[in-house]
């Protein structure tokens, strides 16, 4: 079978793709961990055709759509229309085919389902397995391998991961014998290249008389960041740059970032496209587009151009013209046919598709792309280039690490194209030349576990098992694993402390009697006075949250801080989490924090807030300071913690007592109390450890306990069986689960239009990523009626979180209720879009996850809600594209 396997490929199979193939034919679930471009998937493909040839199945799983579409396509190449079907929740083509991709969330469905199209599975192929550290979405592989029935095999397939070892060995204890195969020769050998901009002095110039820029590629394995004395990249004398600001003298370099459109050109001249390069801005992606454009730079034939435009044209041939128009389809392709092009998120995914294509074509030469291209989407490129090693991680900016940077880079080089591939950091004004040849050199990526219990996780596991088959399946994961293991080292670490402390014990021993005794005495009174402390700190703390998260927009408070100090109006309030603006009008506006206040803010008044515009806006800053500074109020009175009084009389008798003890009037006391400090240190820190294991230990059965606590609370599951509402919320997947089992059950969605029932749904699928988010509104009466209710709704679900200590049911978001509605009601692109104030691809993006929630819902309420014409009603034009 291995011969004529691998007869079909044009290469010899490396020793890695041989091991792995061996460890299938003996039974064996395999793990391949190896670089992008290695070529993990024949590991896959051979699998498949195991499994074909057995008369078996074999599913196909990744994590993205996109990335699932692209797959399909492959195997349909290979295996004929008749033998691949594909599965993606908004897409079903041949479903029940011998050979089914899918995204992993669709199995996961299918699992808890328990699906008929189970039956016959051979083999489960996880594609980008490492995925699973992802915050939002990673539970969901370890859902998968924990479910799947013990005869099938799965093939695992990673980047390069350091703890692969530890990760194959958790999926034995799961899977049965399971091989792990590590590959970290990469098949295109990398080299990283450091791209930095200098000015000799007098200055170069060109035939305008313009200052000439002398970018030159560095490599990265030097000590230091040298580059060619003169001339532009010449082989001559070698110097070290050095920065400087403003003029430099006589004889002086002085380094610069090169400009975007100086970058392609360097390697353009150096023979190094295609380029994937990378910026963490779409908007950044788009403007380099323009920049290089703009600067007349064109990398493609004029045979070339011409087969781009055609290409692009017949891609796009069954959109309205209106739409393309809207689009900026021609400043699309004539930047396609130039050889350069965007490829982000907010990209419509004909537009993407497109690019990918004639990037795969060699057309298009360089792709300014967000990091979202490195997530398996098959885009093999000579170079890569690192425009900013710094990326926004939601609440601040922060380096790459080695992992991000493996993985960005990964792309480079392409298998029987190129001889060596190249990574390109371009010239980090604020990274040292050492750090950023460390990031190129280190190789860490350590998995880690996302496993968390959601609604919908714990009401299939009430469905499908006792509670102690439960609690032994999340005890599985590997999570619980990786934390198991971590308790080892810290009990040897116990064991090492207590041999230390039995050790000063004896050197505390005291002829006048039990100085342990004495000691603890005098350690206890400490004790109850610091813990009297620390209550009273949590009790004012936990005072003051609550407090802040009872706040509301228009509401005036005091500040009584030093940093600042005086009137606040809270101008809105996310989560509990209120932001205010100060009398200072140019202050931008600022989250309030529990500890800026001694004691719980209380309102001192309200105040009307501006109508329009944005918080973070001058002009309405303006107009709050101005409302603040017209208020006539006083400061409120401090008030005073009292003491506990209770714990002072406690600690004052246990050093009376202390002082009565015969130990006290020792000669050597000083000498024992040394070593009862000592003593007690370790004492302590035995007591972190052991509790850290408690902590560690049934982590996950702990919050499956309280999440459980949540369900029984509101009616979903009975003494650990399933009631009907769960049977509901069984069949609901994503982040809202409970809020759309309630909002069902209350009949919340009733009496609404196809068009209302899209607006008042995408409130709980929708979430804006916009750092400053505008205020959305319900479309009609009827619609915001039902958002009030879903408000509603929403509070009394925290309310019982909040009681069990679970925070999994987020806020409702508006911001999308208006541009859907209008969708749904039929109007077109161009005016949907100016509504949304969205890129095509986020608008297409939210609508495919509306559509996915619209299609679960009439799965399992088709009776009581109008989902199924509301998911008709949307899925149309750009929306209903696939990409199949």
């Amino acid at each position: 079978m291995l011969e004529e396997f691998s007869a079909r490929y044009p290469f010899p199979l490396d020793g890695f793709q041989l091991d792995a193939i061996v460890a299938l034919d003996e039974g064996r679930s395999v793990l391949v961990a190896a670089p992008t471009g290695s070529g993990k998937t024949v590991v896959a493909e051979y699998a498949i055709h195991m499994a074909l040839e057995s008369g078996r199945k074999a599913f196909y799983t990744t994590p993205l759509k996109a990335l699932s579409n692209q797959k399909f396509g492959d195997l349909v190449a290979r295996y004929g229309v008749e033998q691949v079907g594909l599965l993606t929740g908004d897409n079903t083509i041949n479903g029940e085919a011998p050979v089914v991709v899918m995204t992993t969330e669709v199995l996961r469905n299918m699992l808890y389902e328990r699906s008929p199209t189970l039956g016959g599975l051979a083999f489960v192929v996880m594609d980008e397995v490492h995925y699973l550290q992802d915050p939002y979405r990673g539970a969901v592989w370890e859902e998968v391998l924990i479910h799947l029935p013990p005869s099938v095999d799965v093939v695992c397939l990673s980047a390069t991961i350091s703890n692969a070892e530890e990760f194959g060995e958790w999926i034995g204890t799961l899977r049965g014998p399971t091989e792990v195969v590590i590959e970290e020769r990469r098949p295109v050998p990398l080299e990283h290249h450091y791209l930095v901009g200098h000015q000799l002095h007098p200055m170069h110039v060109d035939q305008e008389g313009r200052p000439a820029p002398n970018p030159y590629l560095v490599s990265l394995d030097q000590r230091e960041l040298r580059v060619p004395s003169r001339g532009r990249r010449s082989s001559g004398q070698r110097g070290t740059i050095q920065s400087r600001r403003g003029r430099p003298r006589e004889g002086h370099r002085r380094v610069y970032i090169p400009r975007r459109e100086e970058v392609v050109e360097v390697l353009d001249d150096a023979g190094m496209l295609p380029a994937i390069y990378f910026i963490f801005s779409r908007a950044g992606c788009d403007r380099s587009v323009k920049m290089v454009l703009d600067a007349g730079v064109r990398l493609t034939t004029a045979p070339e151009a011409r087969h781009i435009r055609e290409f692009a044209e017949l891609r796009a041939a069954w959109m309205d013209e209106e739409d393309l128009s809207t689009l900026g389809f021609e400043e699309f392709v004539e930047a396609l046919a130039a050889g350069v092009a965007s490829h982000h998120a907010g990209m419509l995914p004909l537009f993407k598709e497109t690019v990918e294509e004639l990037f795969e074509q060699g057309l298009v030469k360089v792709v300014f792309a967000t990091e979202t291209l490195s997530l398996g989407i098959n885009m093999p490129a000579k170079t890569v280039v690192l425009e900013d090693l710094w990326k926004f991680q939601g609440e601040r900016h922060e380096m790459l690490t080695p992992g991000e940077y493996t993985q960005l880079t990964g792309r480079a080089g392409r298998r029987s194209i190129d001889e060596v591939g190249h990574a390109v950091v371009v010239y980090q004004r604020d990274v040292g030349f050492e750090r950023v040849a460390a990031l190129a050199s280190t190789r860490t990526y350590e998995l880690r576990s996302s496993f968390r219990p959601s609604y919908n996780m714990a009401v299939n596991l009430v469905r499908n098992y006792t509670r102690e088959q439960a609690h032994q399946l999340l005890d599985s994961s590997f999570g619980q694993f990786l934390a198991d293991r971590s308790v080892v080292s810290v009990e040897r670490g116990i064991a090492r402390d207590r041999d230390r402390l039995a050790e000063l014990h004896g050197r505390m021993a005291c002829d006048r009697g039990d100085f342990l005794e004495y000691w603890q005495l005098r350690e206890h009174a400490r004790e109850t006075r610091r813990t009297a402390r620390k209550d009273g700190e949590r009790v004012r703390t936990d005072a003051v949250k609550q407090r802040l998260a009872r706040l509301r927009p228009g509401d005036v408070i005091f500040l009584p801080g030093t940093r600042r100090r005086g009137l606040a109006a809270v101008v809105s309030s996310r989560d509990g989490k209120p932001t205010a603006v100060t009398q200072d009008r140019r202050e931008r506006p600022f989250r309030l924090l529990p500890n800026d206040f001694p004691e719980p803010p209380e309102p001192v008044t309200k105040i009307t807030l501006p109508r329009s515009g944005r918080a973070h806006s001058p002009k309405y800053r303006r107009d709050v300071a101005s409302a603040l500074l017209a208020l006539d109020v006083r400061a409120p009175r401090s008030g005073r913690s009292r003491p506990d009084h209770a714990a002072e009389e406690e600690a004052r008798d246990l050093d009376l007592r202390a002082d009565r003890h015969p130990c006290n009037t020792c000669p050597d006391r000083k000498e024992h109390e040394r070593f009862g400090v000592q003593a007690s240190k370790i004492a302590a820190s035995i007591e972190r450890a052991e509790r850290r294991i408690r902590t560690k230990t049934e982590t996950l059965g702990r919050r499956f306990d309280r999440v459980l606590a949540v369900l029984e609370e509101l009616g979903y599951v009975k003494d650990f069986s399933i009631l009907p509402k769960g049977e509901v919320l069984a069949r609901i997947y994503g982040e809202g689960d409970i809020l759309v089992g309630e909002a069902i059950d209350d009949g919340a969605l009733l009496g609404l239009t196809a068009a209302e029932t899209a607006a008042v749904v995408s409130t709980m699928v929708y979430e804006s990523r916009e750092r400053y988010p505008r205020e959305g509104r319900m479309p009609s009466e009827a619609s915001a009626e039902a958002a009030r209710a879903l408000s509603r709704t929403w509070k009394r679900i925290r309310r019982v979180e909040e009681e069990q200590q679970v925070e999994l049911c987020r806020e409702l978001d508006l911001g999308f209720a208006e541009p859907i509605h209008r969708w749904a009601a039929g109007d077109g692109l161009p005016g949907v879009l100016e509504e949304a104030g969205m890129t095509p691809g986020d608008f297409v993006r939210n609508c495919k996850q509306l559509l996915d929630l619209l299609r679960q819902i009439d799965e399992v309420a088709p009776d009581t809600t109008d989902a199924g014409a509301a998911r008709n009603a949307v899925n149309r034009g750009v929306v209903a594209y696939t990409g199949v």
